[in-house]
């Protein structure tokens, strides 16, 4: 049976490719030829990919994972299956001369390269952006067919090709996690008393912000709010906030900014017990998105229909100073730079593909920070400290599915054991970092680190403006009123 099995398959190959021979010539025989050319060096996936990052976040991280799964497809159906599996390609006469090339390859058929990196590319489209995969798909299988059509490859190879590609693309996803896109779940259901026309809100507006003074959005808050009162973020936006919400007339906090700016004025808003309308106006907006209102129209209808939730925020004192409040992340040691170089990459490369590049980097130039958390003493990279439940657990945080229960995600890189660097680059590209003994993730409401060798920066939601050397962080269950339209409103 094993011997009858390759007679088969080569049976089958010859007849269809004599079937596809036989087909008459038409206008196709040229697209077919030239479409198949476009993609010599994945070039015409290059192309759809830089057409596709135009087109908003989910389309280009697609368009990312699609290149990072072309160029894994590419290597391994190029460099390693061909010169493992040779075979002759069909011969010159199988299809029509109108067909053929001026130059046909003259590598290994077996497996298709092209088909290979076209199910590649459109399956790592499909993992991120479904929408953009239905158009991405039809195109890949017609690079696949043309392979054949032209007589440089035999079914199976394009076949076979297509089948590794796919599954490589689909690996990605052990070292690269999909991001959930929808919004985190919150806490209950909370009314308010309507806000009308923006009477009685407070709206700090952050002109430094990604969206700035000209945005279309921050003319829709005018045009929208004329009776709410705006404060341009200064220096001093604390003592101003204070000396403003002490008025009896000021009803809710409102913000539009990013999440250094989302995360000063909630903590004015857990303080003075006040409901907060978020305006998503930064770059990247991780609480915008995590809590789901990115949309300037849905905040504006919580702000009519009085539609709340509360939500956790989370608290760190230091060496006697004030508590500061922050809503996504703190972190200590490499991390604040990791978030850096990450948030920097981001809009160009995607979440995932801009962290492992910054981790790599921090990892290289960083220095073991000697510190105890919570009683322990041990040496650590860096340390996040995350307001919720973030995921993936064995990888980078991408995105935070709940954010209600009373719970700081907590996970530090350890630096105190044996070659721990080169370990943790490692559990990093392959995805192992769930079974690395250098990887710690826990959960708990409270965590307590010393720093051993003098004070060291904290970073808050993205912002470094202090040191210290005692940290204590502390989740607040439910502390923050947040304006959200409800499903039913």
């Amino acid at each position: 049976m094993r011997r009858q099995s390759p007679k088969l398959a080569r049976h089958v190959d010859t007849w269809l490719v004599a079937r596809s021979a036989r087909v008459r010539p038409t206008a196709a025989d040229r697209f077919l030829r030239t479409l198949s050319m476009s993609a010599d060096h994945s070039r015409l996936w290059m192309v759809v990919a830089a057409l596709m990052s135009m087109g908003g976040r989910a389309p280009r991280r697609a368009a990312v994972r699609g290149l990072v799964s072309v160029a894994l497809a590419s290597s391994v159906a190029n460099g390693i299956a061909k010169p493992l599996f040779p075979r002759r390609r069909p011969p010159d006469e199988s299809v029509p001369f109108v067909r053929r090339l001026v130059k046909p390859p003259v590598s290994s058929s077996f497996p298709s390269g092209h088909s290979a990196s076209a199910a590649a590319f459109a399956t790592g489209v499909a993992l991120e952006s479904p929408a953009a995969a239905v158009i991405v798909a039809p195109i890949a299988v017609a690079v696949g067919y043309s392979r054949v059509h032209i007589g440089v490859h035999w079914p199976s190879d394009v076949i076979a090709g297509g089948a590794m590609g796919a599954a490589i693309a689909l690996g990605t996803r052990r070292w690269w996690a999909q991001r959930d896109d929808e919004p985190a779940e919150l806490g209950p259901h909370q009314r308010i008393t309507p806000i009308h026309n923006g009477l009685g809100l407070l709206l700090v507006i952050n002109t430094g912000a990604g969206g700035g003074t000209d945005s279309e959005q921050l003319r829709l808050l005018h045009e929208n709010l004329p009776a709410a009162e705006f404060l341009t973020i200064t220096d001093d936006l604390t003592a101003r906030l204070d000396e403003r919400v002490a008025r009896d007339d000021i009803a809710a906090l409102g913000v539009f900014g990013g999440d250094g700016t989302v995360s000063a004025v909630a903590a004015a808003a857990v303080e003075y017990r006040l409901p907060l309308a978020v305006f998503a106006g930064g770059t990247l907006n991780h609480f915008a998105r995590d809590t789901g209102v990115e949309c300037p129209e849905h905040t504006l209808a919580a702000l009519e229909s009085g539609d709340a939730v509360r939500t956790d925020t989370a608290e760190v004192r230091s060496d006697g100073l004030e508590p500061r409040t922050f809503v996504n992340t703190a972190s200590l040691g490499g991390y604040p730079d990791f978030v850096h170089l990450r948030e920097r990459w981001e809009p160009r490369l995607g979440k995932w593909p801009a962290a492992g590049i910054a981790m790599l980097r921090v990892l290289f130039r960083a220095q073991p920070l000697p510190t105890t958390i919570d009683g322990t003493r041990t040496a650590i990279w860096m340390l996040f400290v995350g307001n919720g439940h973030y995921r993936p657990a064995h990888q980078i945080p991408m995105s935070r599915p709940a954010l209600h229960h009373g719970t700081l995600d907590i996970r530090y890189l350890r630096a105190d054991l044996p070659f721990s660097r080169t370990r943790l680059i490692w559990a990093t590209l392959t995805g192992t970092l769930d079974r690395s003994a250098t990887y710690v993730n826990r959960r708990a409401d409270r965590l307590t680190v010393h720093v051993e060798d003098g004070p060291v920066a904290l970073a808050t939601d993205g912002e470094v403006d202090f040191r210290g050397d005692d940290f204590t962080f502390t989740s607040r269950p439910a502390t923050l009123t947040l304006l959200r339209r409800t499903e039913r409103s």
